[in-house]
């Protein structure tokens, strides 16, 4: 049996309603759903247009609550639960209804809701329904009564209104005309329920005035949400007890729909400012780059190198110079090894040798790198890339004080004789006359440069060879200035009476290029790395194809999350590549677009491989997670779990700068300063990239500690058990290798205690912000000295994640005021 549905005859003439007819069929017949009046097709007969349907035995809500007044309480949250599926089946499809009330809900024999008529549904991206007002007024929320068009949450703020006279048998406004029914919906709030009637729940109660709210923003996210909200309504758990894996948008709707009392948010909050400011003062304390002098801004360190080039006798004006900085880590070691006194670093606050090194080249080409893997994305001109091979080619070394160290000029590659004209072959003879060097270099132009005093060194035989063609070669040993415990060796080499090396040889320097394989590293560790790589790789192309040969997987929230990273990555690598004006820059381009797109298709595979998974498992743990992929960014527990995140993520800052105290306290020698990322003192775009970078970072390394302890939860079966190996695995990784495990250990103890109890309690989101507060004051350098020229990077910073704060600050309190007394009191 099939109802059918005519237009009347003086309609059945009129182009608007016979469309409306067809539009009714063609988004009804989208929406399949057993809380949903199917639509089948659309006829006609003696003229007449008609609509095939679902035949429902019963009547519709306006009359049932016409005959009975109102439903009984548990009756009528049964249905409401219902109205809201048949809703959010719609706005699964993009189907906006636009005229939900109780005459288009029917109630079939069996006591279930149906929703129906959807001749005025519009989908959100149709044009034409501004400035106009469809539907029936006293069911139209604030927004459509403007004539805004329609979304999903004026559907929510009809949904409220059918539920207020569900649960009170009476409309929540009452007027008579359309002018008057705007005002009663703009102005007026409606009287709570409980007023009415003595039995509504209060969780009804107050989810159906969320329903009603007049500014959008402060109703629920969606339909399924409001059903989340209902008295007894745990949609998640009652999928999981049938052994459903809930959908992703059952998961963004439900757990809680509130976020932080505003006394808990206030402290959360002022906790977050004070340890940000102690974080920022102890860190200063051990970070080289508060330790070392750094002298003169970059750009002053630029012109000073650039004109002791041309001193040097290479006054060709170049095409392209990169400059950054790097640390000397061989000085780092050498102190370590050598120096065993508890202020051993405090030698480093001298600037002479300098920990921290600049360098600047120039060349009569555009600089093109050509590394695809260079952090945070490729394009970043560094010391080798692109090879130094170009006649003209020069480089440098200063240290932060501005002394050379270091510098190296490529010479011509085709040597002609004097006055020979460049298209003949040089005559051998002439060649060979010319061939001796011209003059002798000025060595002292380059011991000036580096600081040094040449009558105080002593010629010596050269033994390093220099990394370009010379013919003269020279070499002298002495002492380092103000440091005669410090033997210093210096070698030059010159070709044609100019320099083209120069070099400071330090006890601690190393013969790198004679090195099989760089200090640090072995063939096994990078094998572990690739077979480890491999492995994951591998794993997630496995579970992703299974996943959506299956339909299981969220391919939505996946997309969404590798634009993320995608985004991400192209912004940082737009903010620190070295950009060229020719046709090269679309290769950079291709080499960013090339590294950005793998991460995020490996974020993608990860996401697919991993969610269903915890889908249908561990789904509280996703909740905030699900409801920022579905765009709910002002959503109250989304800003809770963000809030949370920067506050747990300082806290164990702080905990992990005490470690460092805490080797001195018992009598250790004190640790290897920490050594943040020097790109940054480039420039905002430099921090700022650096900031960017690290987000997608963060972003893996939550997760692999949620694949990590997912794998170890389904192995283990216990979640106390699991929780434990979690922790001890991380604390062998960190501690073990270290000097001081015992001490190390205690720290990293409580620092994975933390982050497992993060991914416990509250899930992803408090977890990735938690890695990005930790980490971006980790891999910037930290400066109290606000006045400073290397001050940017720590304000960058800081105004990172204090913008998170009051982000989740502001979010968390859903509008609720912060300083009335009755909320501070809740």
């Amino acid at each position: 049996p099939v109802a059918l549905k005519f237009l009347p005859a003086v309609m059945a003439r009129d182009e608007s309603f016979i469309g409306r007819f067809r539009a009714e069929v063609r988004n009804a017949r989208q929406v399949s759903h057993p809380n949903v009046c199917r639509v089948y097709d659309l006829g006609e007969m003696e003229g007449r247009p008609f609509l095939s349907m679902e035949y429902v035995d019963g009547e519709d809500l306006a009359s049932l609550l016409k005959r009975i007044g109102r439903l009984p309480p548990a009756k009528a949250v049964e249905l409401a639960r219902q109205i809201c599926a048949g809703l959010a089946a719609a706005h699964d499809k993009g189907l906006i209804h636009r005229d939900l009330k109780p005459s288009n809900v029917m109630i079939d024999g069996q006591g279930r809701a149906r929703v129906t008529d959807f001749g005025l549904a519009v989908r959100p991206e149709d044009t034409g329904t501004e400035g106009k007002i469809v539907g029936t007024p006293a069911y139209m929320s604030p927004e459509q009564l403007a004539s805004h068009p329609a979304t999903v949450k004026s559907d929510l703020y009809a949904l409220g209104l059918v539920l207020y006279e569900m649960f009170t048998g009476k409309r929540a406004f009452e007027a008579a005309t359309i002018a008057e029914w705007r005002r009663k919906h703009e102005e007026e709030e409606p009287a709570a329920p409980s007023s009415i009637v003595t039995d509504v729940d209060p969780a009804a109660e107050r989810i159906i005035l969320r329903c009603l709210e007049k500014d959008p923003k402060l109703r629920p996210a969606s339909a399924l949400q409001v059903a989340a909200g209902l008295p007894g309504g745990d949609p998640l758990a009652a999928a999981l007890a049938a052994g459903e894996t809930p959908s992703p948008d059952l998961v963004a709707a439900a757990g809680e729909t509130e976020g932080l009392k505003p006394r808990t948010a206030v402290a959360l909050l002022a906790f977050i400012v004070l340890a940000l400011a102690s974080v920022c003062v102890l860190i200063e304390k051990g970070e080289i780059t508060s330790i070392v002098p750094l002298g003169d801004p970059p750009e002053v360190l630029a012109a000073k190198t650039r004109d002791l080039i041309r001193h040097l006798g290479y006054t060709a004006p170049p095409v392209d110079s990169a400059y950054s900085y790097e640390y000397d880590s061989d000085y780092v070691r050498y102190i370590r090894e050598h120096d065993k006194s508890p202020g051993r670093w405090g030698q480093l606050r001298s600037g002479n040798p300098s920990a921290i090194k600049f360098w600047y080249r120039q060349s009569p080409r555009y600089l093109k790198p050509q590394n695809l893997f260079q952090s945070p994305a490729s394009g970043v001109v560094s010391q080798e890339d692109p090879p130094r091979d170009v006649s003209g080619m020069t480089y440098a070394v200063l240290d932060t004080g501005g002394r050379l160290e270091y510098f190296e000029a490529v010479p011509p590659q085709l040597e002609r004789a004097k006055g020979e004209a460049t298209n003949k072959n040089p005559d051998p003879k002439t060649a060979a006359a010319a061939s001796p060097a011209a003059a002798q270099p000025g060595w002292a132009v380059l011991f000036k440069a580096a600081g040094l005093d040449l009558s105080q060194f002593k010629p010596a035989s050269p033994e390093w060879t220099p990394t370009v063609w010379s013919d003269t070669r020279a070499a002298w040993t002495g002492t380092a200035p103000g440091r005669p415990d410090v033997p210093l060796r210096v070698e030059a080499a010159a070709f044609r009476g100019k320099a083209v090396s120069f070099q400071l040889i330090w006890p601690w320097t190393r013969a790198g290029r004679m090195q099989a394989q760089p200090a640090g590293q072995s063939h096994a560790v990078e094998e572990a790395e690739l077979v480890l790589f491999l492995m994951l790789l591998l794993g997630a192309v496995f579970l992703a194809r299974r996943n959506l040969r299956l339909a299981r997987g969220d391919r939505r929230g996946a997309f969404r999350l590798a634009i993320l990273v995608l985004g991400a990555l192209m912004l940082a690598w737009a903010m620190t590549a070295h950009h060229i004006p020719t046709s090269y820059e679309f290769g950079l381009f291709v080499m960013g677009t090339s590294y950005s797109l793998f991460f995020a298709a490996l974020a993608w595979l990860l996401y697919i491989g991993l969610e269903p998974y915890v889908r249908r498992r561990w789904p509280n743990s996703i909740i905030s997670w699900s409801r920022v992929l579905a765009g709910q960014f002002r959503d109250p527990l989304v800003g809770r779990d963000v809030l949370i995140g920067v506050a747990l993520g300082l806290g164990v800052t702080l905990w992990g700068v005490l470690d460092q105290f805490a080797k001195g306290w018992f009598g250790k020698l004190p640790p290897r300063p920490d050594m943040p990322n020097l790109d940054a003192l480039l420039g905002a775009r430099f921090s700022a990239g650096q900031l960017l970078g690290i987000l997608p970072q963060d972003l893996a390394f939550a997760l692999v500690a949620f694949l990590l302890f997912f794998l170890l939860r389904l192995l283990l079966r216990r979640d106390s058990i699991a929780m434990a190996a979690f922790v001890l695995i991380f604390v062998a990784i960190r501690a073990l290798p270290s000097n001081y495990p015992l001490i190390d250990g205690v720290f990293f103890l409580v620092a994975y205690a933390a982050v497992i109890l993060i991914l416990k309690r509250f899930g992803l989101i408090p977890l990735t912000v938690f890695f990005f507060a930790n980490t971006a004051l980790g891999n910037l350098p930290i400066t109290t000295h606000l006045s400073a020229w290397y001050a940017l990077p720590t304000f960058l910073a800081v105004v990172f994640i204090l913008a998170l704060a009051i982000y989740g600050f502001q979010v968390s309190l859903a509008g609720r005021p912060v300083f009335s007394g009755t909320a501070l009191d809740e």
